[in-house]
């Protein structure tokens, strides 16, 4: 029997097209974990050690900041996508009637 590799998204993401259209997909219309799953993709494609750099955190915070069970504070994960490159822009959302 063959043994199957786990899927990693980051192995994927490797231009900053294929990030940002990740990442606005997830903001758009993911759940506040998927939306941190997917900024752990794109920081783990360009590398977490630059990232936690950039984001003034060590490694092992940015890990624990971006891992499944966590519930990082907003400066932690605003610090982390101005980190990776983005930021929050509020976008109004369209009211159904």
């Amino acid at each position: 029997m063959e043994k199957l590799t786990e899927f990693d998204m980051a192995e994927y993401l490797d231009t900053e097209e294929l990030q940002k259209g990740y990442l606005e997909l997830v903001a758009k219309d993911g759940t506040q974990e998927e939306l941190l799953r997917a900024i752990n993709a794109v920081a783990r494609a360009r590398g977490m050690t630059e990232t936690a750099k950039e984001a003034g955190i060590t490694r092992d915070g940015l890990y624990k900041a971006l891992a499944p069970e966590a519930n990082p504070a907003f400066s932690t994960v605003f610090n982390i996508l101005h980190a990776i490159g983005y930021t929050l822009t509020p976008t109004p959302i369209a009211k159904t009637m």
